[in-house]
């Protein structure tokens, strides 16, 4: 069953989050196809009325390459995914699942797995109103776990209150997430999932240092910082991929490895004539595996 929740306590999510899903759909609206990943639920979902597009953060030429990044990122993440479940994994944890829209999105195939997003109690039970409204409704497969995830072990310890089984293997997602994080949480979560059952994997998103970024995206990434520190959710951790796989392997995990965005232009982007491609050695991410 469903974990309960109760939306009286509703809360917007944070503008990041509304962020991510308007710059998903925009791919599809403005940016010319093959479409990396195709997703209007988010848009959906925030239902943002009519000018959204005329805002200053949606202007089509100056978030190009974020939102590149962002639809790659999520391209790279659920394809992991579906390999995995040819494999037999069947158990798919979304950390800090904001406006996620997977299992909203390709039901037949998330409808025979076990989804747990978890997220804070606010924003979760604002996302479980609007699902309810637009007639997607909260499946027994798909489970919302609210959780402070600075709090000591509040998403570990509810998982499998949610019926998530330890003894078998998941695939645990955390994307656009680290960054906020403190040093200690983060290394607090890479040994709660380096303990799961042998055959899980873990792919995070990680910030690199703002100074290693490709000098066009360097002032775009200083004004996302500087906005995140105005709204009082900070960019808080930085890793180089040396030092994020260090701290992997660190926690336990018996592989770490680099995905850097010119992996994935190469994997998603090969092939266009128009130079939309994530920027290089600013988010990008990390696969690690427990010992099969």
């Amino acid at each position: 069953m469903n974990p309960a929740s109760d939306d009286s306590h509703a809360v917007a999510p944070e503008s990041s989050a509304v962020r991510v899903a308007l710059w998903r759909a925009l791919h599809v609206q403005v940016d010319p196809p093959p479409h990396v990943l195709r997703d209007e639920i988010g848009l959906s979902l925030v239902a943002p009325g009519e000018g959204w597009r005329r805002r200053p953060d949606m202007d089509p030429a100056f978030t190009r390459v974020f939102r590149a990044s962002i639809v790659a990122r999520a391209r790279f993440i659920e394809d992991l995914f579906v390999e995995e479940t040819v494999r037999g994994v069947a158990q798919y944890v979304i950390l800090g699942a904001g406006l996620d829209t997977f299992a909203q999105r390709r039901p037949p195939s998330a409808s025979r797995l076990n989804v747990f997003e978890v997220d804070r109690p606010g924003p979760q039970a604002w996302k479980r109103q609007r699902l309810t409204e637009l007639g997607f409704g909260v499946p027994d497969w798909l489970r919302l776990i609210p959780v402070d995830f600075e709090g000591s072990g509040g998403w570990w310890q509810k998982l499998p209150e949610a019926g998530f089984d330890a003894g078998e293997p998941a695939v645990v997602a955390s994307s656009g997430v680290s960054m906020y994080l403190t040093r200690d949480a983060i290394t607090a979560m890479l040994r709660q999932v380096a303990a799961l059952a042998p055959g899980s994997t873990l792919v995070m998103t990680f910030l690199m240092p703002l100074e290693y970024a490709d000098p066009e995206v360097r002032p775009g990434l200083e004004l996302a910082a500087k906005g995140a520190q105005a709204s009082g959710t900070p960019f808080i951790s930085y890793f180089t991929p040396a030092e994020i796989q260090a701290l992997t392997r660190e926690a336990g995990f018996a592989e770490a490895r680099h995905v850097s965005a010119a992996t994935l232009a190469q994997r998603y982007f090969a092939g266009r004539s128009d130079g939309f491609r994530p920027p290089n050695n600013a988010e990008e991410l990390l696969v690690a595996t427990t010992a099969r």
